[in-house]
């Protein structure tokens, strides 16, 4: 374990960790959360956040391998247990700098029928699965909030909120993945639908993708496309 967080942190590109104390510098600076408050929030998000990349990670396998693809079984990803899927240094900044991954699951298009509709399969699969568990959640939520108001306890109280956090933490993992930038799965799903690995561009897009996700993340660009369409679909389903 020690010596695979040290092959992190020497295969980390120094601009990604520029990325990261910015992010967390400006958290702290726009933070009105006392230390308390903070530490129950990220509590009662813990589970969200592990159900949610879990099972997204989980779907891209799963739909790889029924494609024909053994990759994902050799590797041991055809599970929902999160030990396969979460990553333990991307968990922690997700925690800590609102900005984590899970471990990619690898898979070998070489295997599918038909590459181009397959591979699309594929992209959308883990944000599908989100957006189930999200709907699948806010229904346990509506049934615990309906127990709550017929009689009010701690108990109950807390349970909303950590399903509720569920519900919220997908939604945001499937918006957040429909972004159009590379490595997110908006960028296969669009890569295939308008079959772009033809353009020359593709490739050079392909390769500075993380700069470019961490450019936007930093201005604030994911936020302005993600909130709004979270708090309405927070709305229709809570």
């Amino acid at each position: 374990m020690l010596d695979s967080i040290k092959r992190f942190f020497k295969s980390m590109d120094p601009l990604f960790w520029v990325f990261i104390a910015i992010l967390i510098a400006e958290r702290l600076m726009n933070g009105t959360e006392d230390l308390g408050d903070a530490i129950i929030s990220r509590l009662l998000m813990l589970p969200g956040i592990v159900i949610g990349i879990s099972l997204h990670e989980a779907g891209h396998a799963y739909a790889s391998y029924w494609l024909g693809d053994p990759t994902p079984k050799a590797q041991g990803r055809l599970s929902v247990n999160p030990l396969r899927h979460v990553d333990p240094i991307g968990f922690l900044f997700l925690l800590i700098a609102g900005f984590g991954w899970g471990r990619p699951v690898e898979i070998n298009p070489a295997f599918y029928k038909n590459k181009r509709r397959d591979e699309f399969i594929v992209s959308v699969a883990g944000v599908t699965v989100n957006l189930i568990v999200a709907v699948i959640f806010s229904f346990f939520a509506k049934g615990v909030l309906s127990a709550y108001q017929h009689g009010p306890s701690d108990v109950l109280y807390y349970l909303y909120l950590i399903l509720a956090c569920v519900v919220y933490i997908n939604l945001i993992l499937m918006i957040f993945n429909l972004i159009p930038c590379p490595p997110l799965d908006g960028w296969g799903i669009v890569t295939q639908i308008f079959d772009l690995r033809k353009y020359d561009w593709w490739l050079p897009v392909y390769r500075r993708g993380n700069l470019i996700l961490m450019v936007i993340i930093i201005f604030g660009l994911t936020g302005r496309i993600i909130s709004p369409i979270v708090s309405a679909l927070m709305d229709l389903l809570l």
